[in-house]
Parts: structure tokens; C-alpha cells; sequence
């Protein structure tokens, strides 16, 4: 009996000592209510502004509010089975779309997923949906057009690659068929467009999916939807995240356009949630913070600088990288050029050497968004902010419209302000 006790005894001795304890620390709350698309967590100490949360049942959340005894949560996905006293963790993350020249020709929500039934998207690079817009320096003049191939608009009010160009008017004045038309005119030419649905019925996406199909045009298009029967948090995300999808493009010395259809109702998304999650109304009901809401999200928009480096003559390559340049220096900004001529100037041997633009400096973001009036009042609050961030608007006018004249721009009012 000893003998089996002392058996028994040795080898609980030696699993006590080969035992590995495994252990991680993570946040932890808990859900104190939920409904309409947000929870309301206690707990979660230590989470930071935009961080994705995720609740027990895998569904993803960012971290809205950050009160004193609790935070306030927009749920991205579907909300009805999130329910009180469920248990909510944090992932130190921030919300992150897909991007990549695989996700041209799809048609995406604003997660990146793809519901055109075309099976999932073979890319591998992701970009957070919220980034601070490039700065001063980093940008250059708008010089180079962008073809809208409508008449009016590129001879009395031409948008430039990297401007940000206001479509505004009341309903039903054309204003997404004019978006719809500058897309198809970049059939064959080297503009990679981004077409973003806002709260639209899902019958009208299809109709403009196929449209763009029909002309030939999904071939250098990405469509990112977030329906009218979706969460406010979805649709309140869906810019942002077809913004990180076009600098993508732009951080690789390309081109592209994207378009916003429309803001008012982003706007809209904006105020429900803020409401829900009880932060003070201001005037028409839209929380202190709307006009931020669109200037982030427009100001990454740009043209960007190109940048130069001073390499040897005998330098293979057409384009360079930013290692390549002998005095280990990279000339950016907008005179970066005229530096990098200056500094050449006073080299030793200075035949020995050339100037060359570095690879995938010079892209730009062009933005159309589009705002609606109610009764042609663009004094109201959300157009007249849209009107005070972007670079000029168009607008339409519902009496030319009836009148038969169409794009029915009213060229008194519309302008383009552009620098150069």
C-alpha cells in the first residue's frame, strides 16, 4: 500500500513539475444594454478611441465612446444577437479593409467583404479605415485634369486629379449620373475609379452595377456598398473604408477617383448613432463633431508630391528608390524638384549623375462627393460645411432639370477652385 502511495505521489510530482502554465491578459467587459446597433459595455479599461472590440459570439464592434463608467460601442455586423450580459473583448486593433488590384471589378460592403458572388478576393494587403491625411508638404498643385466627358463641366468648371469637387442639388437633378458618366469615361485611360453607395436601396446599386457593367466601366472600378437596410454603424463606416481602398492606389504613384453617393445620408448615419449613444445634440440634432466627420475624411484627398533622389548616371532604372540617391538624400515637397536641380548643381563630377523621380511618389485621391438639398437650400448646415471643405461644387438646378437642359448645371453658382 506504501509502495503504490509512493507511485501515486511520484507521478503527481512529475506532472506538477512538467506542467507549463499558459496564460494571456486581455480586457474584458461585459454588455450592459444593446439595441438599434450599439452596446453599451462596462468594463473594457483599458480600450482606446476606434479600437475593435469583439464580442463572445465573433461579431466585431469599435469602441465609439469612452465614458467614465462604461463604453459606448457600434456593432459592425449583425447586432440582433448580441444581447445583455455577453462578454466583450479587446483587440488592440483598428478596423482595416482589404486592398489591392485584386479588389477592382468587385463589388464589396463596407467591411471589404465581396457579395457579388464572385467568390472571395486574393489579396493580402489591408489598410486601416482611419488614417490622418497627408500633410502640407507632402502634397503638390493640382495641374492635370481629370476627363469628366461632360462638356459643361471640363470647360467651365474642370476638377483636377487630386481636387475635391462638390456634386450638390436637390433630388432627382442628375447628380449620381453625372458621377455615373465620369466613371465610364475612364474606360482605357489610367484613373482607377471607387464608387461608394450610402443608405441607397439595394434595387438602385444593382441598376448602377449594371450600368457600369454594361459600358465596360467595372473593369477599372471597385463598388463598396452599405445599403439602406443596413446598421447606421456600417454606413457610417462604408467612406472611410473606400478611402483606405483609393490610397492604396495613391500610395503607389497611380491615380485615382472615388466618389461618395451621398453624404447627407452619411451624415444622417453619423447623427443616429451619435444619438443612440446619448452624445449632445447640436443644431438639426447633429452632434458637435459633423463638420470633422467630413473634413478628415475629404483632406485624404490630394495630389502628392513627387519625390526626387540624385543617382549616378550609369543608374539602370527609369524610376528610383529612396536607398538609391549618393548623398543619401530624398527631395520631397513642392519644390522638390528645384532642390534636387540646386543640389546637383554643386556636386563634384556633376556630369557623373542624374536626377530621377522616385517609384511610386506623385499619385493622387480625387473625390466627388455628393450632397442633397431639400428645396435648392444650400445654406442648410451639412451643405454649407461640405461646401467650406472641398475645392468647388456643381450644382444642379431641379428647374433646368424639368426644363429639358441636362447635366442641368447652373454655371452662375458652380466653381472650381483649383491651385496651379
Amino acid at each position: 500500500m506504501s509502495d503504490l502511495i509512493k507511485q501515486i505521489t511520484s507521478d503527481l510530482q512529475k506532472q506538477i513539475e512538467g506542467f507549463t502554465p499558459e496564460f494571456s491578459v486581455s480586457d474584458i467587459g461585459v454588455v450592459l444594454e444593446a439595441g438599434d446597433g450599439i452596446a453599451r459595455v462596462k468594463g473594457l479599461a483599458n480600450v482606446k478611441a476606434q479600437e475593435l472590440v469583439q464580442f463572445s459570439n465573433g461579431v466585431m464592434g469599435t469602441a465609439f465612446n469612452l465614458e467614465e463608467s462604461s463604453v459606448g460601442v457600434i456593432v459592425m455586423g449583425a447586432y440582433d444577437g448580441i444581447t445583455e450580459g455577453m462578454t466583450v473583448r479587446g483587440t488592440g486593433r483598428i478596423a482595416s479593409v482589404p486592398v489591392g488590384d485584386a479588389m477592382i471589378g468587385r463589388v464589396v460592403n463596407a467591411l471589404g467583404e465581396p457579395i457579388d458572388g464572385k467568390g472571395p478576393i486574393a489579396t493580402t494587403g489591408f489598410r486601416p479605415i482611419e488614417r490622418i491625411a497627408p500633410g502640407v508638404v507632402e502634397r503638390q498643385d493640382v495641374d492635370t485634369p481629370v476627363q469628366t466627358g461632360i462638356k459643361s463641366i471640363d470647360s467651365m468648371i474642370p476638377v483636377g486629379r487630386g481636387q475635391r469637387e462638390l456634386i450638390i442639388g436637390d433630388r432627382q437633378t442628375g447628380k449620381t449620373a453625372i458621377a455615373i458618366d465620369t466613371i465610364i469615361n475612364q474606360k482605357g485611360k489610367d484613373l482607377i475609379c471607387i464608387y461608394i453607395a450610402i443608405g441607397q436601396k439595394k434595387a438602385a446599386v444593382a441598376r448602377t452595377v449594371g450600368i457600369l457593367e454594361k459600358h465596360g466601366a467595372m473593369e477599372h472600378t471597385i463598388v463598396v456598398v452599405a445599403a439602406a437596410d443596413e446598421s447606421a454603424a456600417l454606413q457610417y463606416i462604408a467612406p472611410y473604408a473606400g478611402t483606405a481602398i483609393g490610397e492604396e492606389f495613391m500610395e503607389t504613384g497611380r491615380d485615382a477617383l472615388i466618389i461618395y453617393d451621398d453624404l447627407s445620408k452619411h451624415a444622417w448615419a453619423y447623427r443616429q448613432v451619435s444619438l443612440l449613444l446619448r452624445r449632445p445634440p447640436g443644431r438639426e440634432a447633429y452632434p458637435g463633431d459633423v463638420f470633422y466627420l467630413h473634413s478628415r475624411l475629404l483632406e485624404r484627398s490630394a495630389r502628392l508630391a513627387n519625390k526626387y533622389v540624385i543617382v549616378r548616371k550609369d543608374y539602370p532604372n527609369e524610376l528610383a528608390s529612396e536607398r538609391d540617391g549618393v548623398d543619401g538624400k530624398v527631395y520631397t515637397g513642392p519644390i522638390a524638384k528645384d532642390e534636387a536641380v540646386e543640389a546637383h548643381k554643386h556636386m563634384d563630377n556633376v556630369d557623373d549623375y542624374k536626377i530621377l523621380k522616385v517609384a511610386g511618389s506623385g499619385g493622387s485621391l480625387t473625390s466627388l462627393p455628393i450632397i442633397e438639398t431639400l428645396l435648392g437650400d444650400v445654406s442648410a448646415y451639412i451643405p454649407t460645411n461640405v461646401i467650406s471643405i472641398t475645392d468647388g461644387q456643381i450644382y444642379l438646378e431641379g428647374n433646368l432639370f424639368n426644363a429639358g437642359i441636362r447635366p442641368a448645371v447652373n454655371v452662375g453658382i458652380s466653381v472650381s477652385r483649383v491651385g496651379g
